[in-house]
């Protein structure tokens, strides 16, 4: 499979997520599958600006190649040079435009899935991003439309395509659906019968055999696994197992969970500090206990992690009395 240049062994992607998809859950979830990871989204404005932050959603671990940034905005200029920041200092293989992002903070500033209400907006945007990218593949991630009296994802498809996109990632829900109700593959279905570059169905994968389903339905190239994943890294193993024809693994014992997710913690320690790192980790590891019988006070537990210590401690109890 590829993406313009470059190669992608795998048809399985982690979908960027905002404060999700960090490089510590990116690197648990490629040890696992050998999925494409693409980064967290970032402005192109902080990048322009010199945002210390900005640049560690921008850091790829060892060996995280092939792999996409990716950057969200409308105001070209800064789209443009942000894009060659971006490219810049990651290393990336891939640059990414988000034009799906559903929350109020991003669609008021005219970004993320705003830009489906202007589509020559978005052309103008996207044509900037390939030029400040020079030569290296972009991609674009948008929505079915905005609500569903103006779902025009097929015609905005064509018209990424034809600005010069690689590939497009189709999330089958419209912004005003947020992540809410069923998503529709029907649409998704009619993007790749209606343009020639890969396409990347995501909505609604929540088991390994979801990832047949969606490619044998849409008739779509890659699967793009999202909420799904959440606490649950293994489903992209599952997914790339079920698309290869294997046996899908199952779901590890509760044990071996608890010590992947000291795997990410340790990782985000590394990489953020022991106190950003327990912050952050507390709602990943009440993900990581979701569906586990008894686990009320464990998560109780978690929201008061300030330490590495306590990590640990909370880890050793869950082992002890919940394994």
């Amino acid at each position: 499979m590829n993406i313009g240049t470059v190669n992608i062994p795998s048809r399985v992607v982690l979908g960027p997520m905002a404060g999700v998809t960090d490089l510590a859950f990116r690197t648990v979830c490629r040890e696992l599958s050998g999925c494409y990871t693409v980064t967290e989204m970032v402005s192109a404005k902080a990048l322009c600006y010199g945002d210390r932050k900005t640049r560690t959603l921008l850091q790829l671990g060892d060996g995280e190649h092939p792999a996409g940034v990716q950057i969200f905005g409308s105001d070209e200029a800064c789209m443009e040079r942000g894009a060659a920041l971006a490219l810049e200092q990651s290393g990336a293989d891939i640059l990414d435009v988000n034009m799906g992002c559903p929350v109020p903070k991003i669609v008021n500033a005219g970004d993320g899935s705003a830009l489906m209400r202007d589509p020559d907006q978005a052309v103008r945007v996207i044509r900037a991003v390939i030029r400040g990218a020079a030569g290296v593949p972009v991609t674009v991630k948008f929505r079915l439309g905005w609500d569903k009296g103006s779902i025009n994802c097929v015609d905005f498809a064509r018209r990424m395509q034809d600005a010069g996109v690689a590939a497009v990632a189709i999330h089958g829900r419209t912004r005003a659906q947020m992540y809410s109700g069923p998503a529709n593959w029907d649409y998704l279905r009619q993007i790749k019968q209606a343009v020639s570059i890969p396409v990347i169905a995501n909505g609604d994968v929540f088991q390994g055999r979801d990832a047949v389903r969606i490619l044998r339905y849409t008739g779509a190239d890659m699967v793009m696994v999202g909420r799904g994943a959440f606490g649950n890294p293994w489903l992209l193993a599952q997914c790339a197992a079920a698309l290869d024809g294997r046996d899908i693994p199952p779901l590890p014992p509760l044990s071996e969970r608890c010590e992947t997710a000291a795997r990410q913690f340790e990782l985000a320690m590394a990489q953020k500090g022991e106190k950003i790192a327990c912050l952050e980790m507390r709602k990943h590891y009440a993900w990581y206990l979701k569906g586990v019988p008894y686990a009320a006070y464990w998560k109780e537990q978690i929201c008061r992690m300030q330490t590495a210590q306590d990590f640990y401690t909370v880890t050793r109890g869950i082992q002890r009395e919940l394994c």
